[in-house]
């Protein structure tokens, strides 16, 4: 009523300030948060850390496991624990030209220097080139049932899994190569049967993928690391590096029959041709073919122009002439494959086959007239016999290098094996010794001109029937 120029919302509205201002001040807010400021100081200043309760030494003590403790149990002695190869156990290989020195060279050096006078000595032997032609399947199977697997032909040869194999071309010393995940590569020379017939090198930093005998001259080894490929020269005593790259190399396979060229697969899916004549450690070309990884390449026996790549889903067939850094199509792909392709290899004569090992329990055989044409068997896929649980299923199916219509595979089934199909899916021998033949061998080598197979397992042990 005091402020008559006001509106009547605006009187309205001074009324409501002014008691709620009255009904504020009627509380005494401020003096109650002096007081509450008041209190919470005075608490403040009186807190004390709690004391820790003194340890009663009798108290029962808590239960704890000896085995996480590493304590030995009362009366029964701990198992040790192979530990895993560190970097101070096993340094990185230095770049370049490495000494053939074998690991253990300051205790058996005389061993070493026999073990590679024979490897030189057998590869200046000529092979007979006498025309075997292949031999026909009631024959085959015959000489497939005398090979046998003896006790003192199964040796630990590298120290860990093995993951590639060669065998030497010679008729009359059976030395086998074997690399291992740690860049190991074990020379076994079986026909020697004592000892000092196999040694250790150490020529890479990481698993050894592929290895080869050089077809023009076994004196030479090479073997594909993630990281490098190299060439153990015995008549010379090193190893050469031929070709670094920080890409992941996954295999390999010579182009001519002079080993001077190499197609090279890498496991992010590219593939690259290595010149060994010409100066420098990298590859002649970097090619993307369109795979998320390759994991072989197999060169075609007869036309080498052509080489097969097998990667995730993929199997094609590739022309080496028309390669280029982008955009390469395949001549041929070999579909059907629903998981991921372990190996692709052609058939060893001709090339007219391939047989594939596939994620999903398959082997597959293809059948071509034509390098263009490709044709799968139908219902002629074999199934590999496997456990429901997730034990490893064999790595790779590999053609017998003297006959154009089988192959070899490892097996999971009981008792252990390594097993022979013919091209028909038909098969032929199952090579088994229960006593002598306990795991499962994934990778192997046949000889290509013996009645010689050499199987590899996860421990490095190989078993040569």
């Amino acid at each position: 009523d005091g402020y008559p120029h006001l509106s009547a919302y605006e009187r309205k509205r001074l009324k409501n300030i002014t008691e709620n201002a009255k009904f504020f001040a009627a509380l005494k807010l401020h003096e109650v948060s002096a007081r509450l400021n008041q209190i919470a100081t005075k608490r403040q200043s009186h807190v004390t850390k709690r004391r820790k309760p003194k340890k009663v030494e009798d108290e029962t003590a808590r239960r704890r496991s000896m085995r996480l403790l590493r304590v030995e149990p009362l009366d029964i002695p701990l198992l040790e624990t192979p530990a895993r190869p560190g970097a101070e156990e096993y340094p990185q290989v230095p770049v370049g030209p490495l000494p053939m020195v074998p690991e253990d060279q300051a205790e058996n050096s005389n061993w070493t220097e026999a073990l590679l006078s024979t490897w030189m000595r057998i590869s200046e032997l000529k092979a007979d080139d006498a025309d075997r032609g292949t031999p026909d399947i009631k024959r085959y199977q015959e000489s497939l049932s005398s090979m046998v697997l003896r006790e003192e032909n199964i040796r630990k040869v590298v120290k860990a899994r093995v993951c590639s194999m060669a065998i030497h071309p010679s008729e009359s010393t059976i030395l086998v190569a074997a690399g291992d995940k740690w860049g190991h590569i074990g020379l076994w020379n079986v026909s020697c049967r004592s000892e000092e017939g196999a040694h250790i090198f150490i020529p890479h930093s990481f698993q050894v993928n592929c290895m080869h005998f050089s077809p023009c001259n076994p004196a030479h080894l090479l073997s594909l690391s993630n990281d490098t490929l190299r060439c153990g020269d015995v008549t010379r005593a090193v190893f050469d590096e031929i070709c670094r790259s920080e890409e992941n190399f996954s295999s390999f396979d010579f182009l001519e029959e002079n080993a001077s060229t190499a197609i090279v697969g890498h496991w992010d899916g590219d593939v690259a041709v290595v010149d060994r004549r010409t100066p420098g450690m990298s590859s002649e070309l970097s090619a993307d073919i369109g795979f998320r990884r390759t994991r072989t390449v197999h060169v075609h026996p007869v036309n080498k122009q052509y080489f097969l790549a097998a990667g995730s889903m993929d199997v094609c067939v590739f022309d080496v002439r028309y390669l280029k850094a982008k955009g390469n199509k395949p001549l041929s792909s070999l579909t059907g494959h629903t998981k991921s392709v372990a190996s692709a290899y052609f058939s060893p004569l001709t090339g007219s086959r391939v047989v594939t090992v596939c994620a999903d329990d398959k082997l597959r055989i293809f059948n071509s007239k034509s390098i263009q044409v490709l044709l799968i068997f139908k219902n002629q896929s074999n199934k590999i016999r496997t456990r429901e649980n997730s034990q490893p299923k064999p790595g790779r199916a590999i053609w017998d290098p003297k006959q154009e219509h089988c192959f070899l595979v490892g097996s999971m089934a009981q008792p252990r094996q390594i097993q022979v199909f013919q091209d028909t899916g038909k098969l032929l021998h199952s090579f088994c010794n229960v006593d002598c033949l306990s795991s499962v061998c994934s990778i192997n080598v046949v000889h290509p001109s013996q009645n010689i197979l050499v199987g590899g397992n996860s421990s490095g042990r190989l078993h040569v029937f």
